[in-house]
């Protein structure tokens, strides 16, 4: 894991070097095992290295191979080094003791820029080539690492991070109002739509999927790869779907185990970090490692207001969990003290930008705090789960049954769920109908798009940007009928502006904590099987997310692996842990209405309003859009006073 930067400068050495050191003298504050720097006429890489696998310890990064001409600087761990090496003829033995940098290089000798269709992992790279004075870089299919750059004429320079960018000579710091248009405008949880936009001007990012070539003084970027058109795998029987399922996660899980130092693992009590510390326990007890599980728990004096299908405190499942795994140390973490509020200035300076996921924000970064302090290399998720191996949306699919007219099957398939939920078939069947048929049931209190008036962004600069008009269906507010879940799902794959989001979140974490996370849920491969598979995998005899629960009966205890009646909500008690702080919290909302700097930015109409209907907080208006739509102002206004 490292922090990568360069560039590419045709003015003179005088001013390549002076912009070189600005780029490596402004990653001094991560925590590195290692720095590299090489410099040739024109161009400059360097790295600020984090020693994550065995290979890693002894890298030369960045990497010059004197007979092809070509340099090398990466942020990347491979999952299928295997496979390169049989392709490039590469013996175990010198594997061994090859860095995933090198790996890389010796690819793009043999591929050039058709080389990203072989690599598996996450990765940001680039290659110069001192020969054809050319720059290739590239970043993984899902985003897991981020590349931003900046092209002023002959000078191109591209780097982990923003900040670095705003060093160079003759930059400033300016805000991008397109940017921030569109994170004002999407009620969604990622920033903008336009996927090279970041909230600095004049600093682009490299998207998911995408590689950038710059020659010529020109920036041409590549889409090299989609999830369109997934050829649809048909198995003889519900049980060889199991059987390549447990194949493909197993794979996933196993080669995201691979560091010289100890792993650890985010633990909830549901399926999707169930099934990969289910996985991953039983591979490092056979290395000799146990794992180490960091669970939230609410504070003590929390008293849970949830209905009794969701489930504030997790402890119960979590416990079957880990006595039935084994090989787990447990670690239940409620973060005393610590609240959405009290972290926006340590996250703002993580990630350089506003963000959205306030209400996680004390617990994430707890999480990586915690492996620091335990010396974990890798910290284990499986935060895209619910749209790959535990999808299998029953409602949705009802739906479906409904409109195409399949009657026994949907009735069958309802009594079985009434049987498993304890719902009742009167309301399963009203809120199909509602799903099947959204424009029957809508009301005209639900009917259309909302005023950009009711919304965080001003009115005035949602016209003066365009912002509306820009994003057009993009745009899809609270209130409107629910979106066909097959749709959704897709869309989650081909967003690049998702991936750019959650890519963005785990690289800063990574970086500052030196625990690089990783996903399995989140695996190319993965990914690319849970798309082919049928949804009547998914959903089956009244049992929603059907697959994994088959899947994982060895890894998984009885009661959290075929649980429907109740799920974990995190973090229920986000707002009780502000009680504290409201003062201060309303006090700087206030001050926020006042503030000429964000007057015909921030909708403080709107804001004020909010304040006003909220006087008194009470730990069950959690999740009222008042209180998120001031949390949400807040943290931009926190980010528009840097300026």
């Amino acid at each position: 894991m490292s922090a990568i930067a360069g560039i590419v400068h045709t003015e003179g050495q005088e001013a390549l070097w002076e912009d070189s050191w600005r780029l490596y003298a402004s990653l001094g504050h991560i925590p590195a095992d290692t720095t590299g720097v090489w410099k040739g006429n024109e161009a400059f890489l360097s790295c600020h290295a984090q020693w994550i696998t065995p290979e890693s310890v002894h890298e030369k990064i960045p990497l010059y191979d004197e007979a092809s001409g070509l340099s090398i600087t990466a942020d990347a761990i491979l999952d299928n080094r295997e496979q390169l090496a049989d392709q490039l003829q590469i013996s175990r033995r010198e594997l061994a003791e090859l860095a995933d940098s090198e790996l890389i290089l010796r690819a793009y000798q043999r591929w050039q820029t058709d080389v990203t269709s072989k690599l598996l992992g996450d990765f940001a790279f680039a290659i110069w080539d001192d020969r054809k004075r050319t720059l290739f870089a590239a970043r993984d299919i899902t985003g897991m690492r981020s590349l931003y750059y900046r092209h002023d004429g002959q000078r191109f320079a591209f780097c982990t991070l923003m900040n670095p960018l705003l060093s160079l000579e003759g930059v400033s710091k300016e805000l991008s109002e397109s940017w921030l248009s569109e994170f004002l405008a999407i009620p969604a949880m990622h920033g903008a739509a336009d996927i090279q936009l970041t909230a600095y001007r004049g600093v682009r990012q490299l998207p998911p999927a995408h590689t950038l070539l710059f020659r010529d003084g020109k920036v041409e970027l590549n889409q090299y790869h989609r999830w369109d058109e997934v050829e649809p795998l048909r198995l003889k029987s519900d049980g060889e779907y199991v059987e390549a399922f447990r194949d493909v996660f197993a794979q996933a899980v196993s080669t995201r185990l691979r560091t010289h130092r100890q792993v650890a693992a985010a633990l909830s009590g549901g399926l999707d970090s169930g099934a990969v510390v289910g996985f991953a326990s039983g591979t490092l007890r056979s290395q000799g490692k146990k794992l180490n599980a960091y669970s939230y728990v609410p504070v003590s004096d929390f008293k849970d207001y949830t209905p009794k299908t969701l489930l504030a405190d997790e402890r119960p499942f979590i416990r079957s969990t880990v006595n039935h795994v084994g090989n787990i140390s447990e670690n239940y973490l409620d973060f005393e003290g610590r609240s959405p509020f009290s972290e926006v200035d340590t996250w703002l300076e993580m990630m350089e930008m506003p963000y959205k996921f306030f209400e996680n924000s004390f617990w994430i970064r707890g999480f990586y705090e915690k492996a620091s302090e335990q010396d974990a290399g890798v910290l284990l998720t499986g935060a895209r789960g619910n749209f790959t191996i535990s999808w299998g949306p029953a409602l949705e699919y009802y739906a479906s049954l409904m409109r195409s007219g399949r009657w026994v099957r949907l009735f069958k398939e309802m009594k079985q769920y009434s049987e498993r939920t304890g719902m009742k078939f009167s309301r399963i069947a009203r809120i199909t109908a509602q799903k099947a048929y959204p424009e029957r049931f809508q009301s005209s209190r639900s009917g259309g798009i909302p005023h950009a008036t009711n919304q965080l962004i001003h009115p005035e600069f949602a016209q003066k940007t365009g912002v509306l008009d820009r994003l057009g269906s993009l745009v899809v507010l609270q209130g409107g009928a629910q979106a066909d879940a097959l749709k959704v799902r897709a869309e989650k794959f081909n967003n690049l502006a998702i991936a750019s989001k959650n890519g963005a979140m785990a690289t800063k974490c990574s970086l500052r904590y030196r625990a690089w996370e990783r996903d399995p849920t989140s695996d190319a491969r993965v990914i690319q099987f849970c798309l082919s598979v049928p949804i009547e995998q998914y959903v089956n005899q009244g049992t929603d997310r059907s697959l994994i629960r088959r899947a994982t009966s060895p890894e998984l205890p009885d009661n959290v692996r075929l649980n429907q009646r109740v799920r974990g909500v995190q973090p229920a008690d986000w707002l009780h842990r502000m009680i504290p702080d409201w003062g201060a919290f309303t006090s700087e909302i206030r001050a926020l209405c006042s503030d000429s700097r964000v007057a015909g930015i921030l909708n403080t109409d709107r804001i004020y309003a909010a304040l006003q209907n909220i006087p008194q907080p009470r730990p069950e208006l959690a999740s009222h859009p008042d209180l998120r739509l001031m949390m949400h102002s807040l943290i931009v206004y926190r980010y528009i006073r840097q300026f």
